[in-house]
Formats: C-alpha cells, structure tokens, sequence
C-alpha cells in the first residue's frame, strides 16, 4: 500500500514488460516466495547442481515448498534446452511432477558466467509446450546485460517469473524483487506474507531501489568501459 513501494513495483514491472512485481527483503525470499507459488508439495524443480536456489538458500526448496530437486551438471552453471527434456519427469505415478524450471543469472558459482539469450529463448519454448514454469533468478541480471548489450524488454516475456536484486551491483542497501503476471503477484503476494516478508514503512528502502534502477544501471556501464 506504501506509494514509493507500489511506484517501485510498476517501474520494474515495466522495465521488463511484465504486468506486476513484489518487493521483498532478499532475493533469498523472491526465489522461494517463486518457488512456493509455482509448485505443490511433491513437485520437482529442474536447476543447475551451482544454482543459489540449491547450493545457498539453506535448503528452501524441500523446506518451504516441499518440493524435490533435479539437478543438472552444466558448464559454469548454465544449461541446455535439451539437458531441460531429458529431465522432465514422465507422466507416471511412481515419479514427481516437474513443475519448474530455474536459471540463475549471471551464475554466482560459475564466477559470473551468464546465458546465452538464444538458449534462454529455446527453454523457454520448451517449458510452454509442456506447461512447466520458467523461473530466473537474475540477481545480477544487470551485469549480464551490461556485458552482452540487450534490454530487460528481451527476457520479460520468456520467463513466468523473474527476480532482480537491488543490492548487489545495482548499489541498494537492501532489497530485491520479482516480477510476473497480476495473477502470479497475486499468488506471491500471499506466500510473501506466510513467509513474514510483509514489510510496514517500507518505503524508504523502497526509495533507495528507485534511485538503483533510475541511475546505478548506467553506472555499470561506466564501470565496464573503464
């Protein structure tokens, strides 16, 4: 309800061209507020064997959500579309049901590796054609795209849900979001709240993103050219 909350929420939302976002504390909490709403207890998640939901989030997935892991060996973090299918659980009683899939960009334990927006692009389709959620934790999304010279209007349409943090490059002193569709927020929104993530007189952090997303994406790029 906090207007400089809700102003940050928009903006994000628009910069990627996705209809909603939520404020949250950490990108610890927006990738398993992403993971409880997109799964069910019993779910399976496809990630990289490095992935921060995996390798640093103390466990979250089987704790808050319930759900297992199918983890992959890629190079430095990062996979292939055809590594996703030969992941997919079949459609059989005796296994989970895989019900996302979730990349981290860049890779903190790749040392910064990041995607191949083609690759990204050919997931993506995959999980579409078999109705499995795309997630990405981009909490170091803007040095991505500081290096590789595309937009966030790029990746907002391949992914069901996408967390950016406010903290790390972008110079926030606390903070990350995620975004997604009104009905996906919506969901979020609840699980953020179970989860104590509801935050009262938040706007003055809220302020702070602002100012990261208005002027600090422009200073990495004055960091990259020096």
């Amino acid at each position: 309800e906090d207007p400089t909350v809700a102003r940050l929420e928009s903006m994000a939302a628009d910069m990627f061209g996705m209809q909603a976002s939520l404020f949250c504390a950490s990108g610890t909490m927006t990738n398993q507020v992403a993971i409880n709403a997109h799964t069910r207890p019993g779910d399976e998640v496809i990630c990289d064997r490095l992935a921060h939901i995996y390798f640093y989030e103390g466990g979250g997935i089987a704790r808050n959500s319930g759900a297992s892991v199918a983890l992959l060996s890629g190079d430095r973090g990062r996979f292939t579309a055809a590594d996703v299918e030969a992941a997919i659980c079949p459609d059989d009683i005796h296994r989970p049901v895989t019900s996302l899939v979730a990349v981290e960009n860049t890779v903190n334990k790749g040392g910064g590796a990041y995607w191949d927006l083609k690759e990204l692009q050919k997931i993506s389709a995959l999980c579409r054609e078999r109705k499995i959620s795309f997630h990405m934790d981009g909490a170091r999304f803007f040095n991505a795209i500081t290096e590789t010279g595309e937009t966030p209007e790029q990746y907002g349409p391949l992914f069901d849900s996408i967390s950016i943090c406010l903290s790390k490059g972008l110079g926030a002193p606390v903070g990350s979001l995620l975004l997604g569709s009104n009905d996906f927020i919506k969901r979020a929104r609840r699980v953020r709240k179970v989860f104590g993530g509801g935050m009262r007189q938040a706007g003055y952090l809220a302020a702070a993103g602002i100012y990261a997303l208005e002027n600090n994406t422009k200073r990495l790029q004055e960091d990259h050219r020096r």
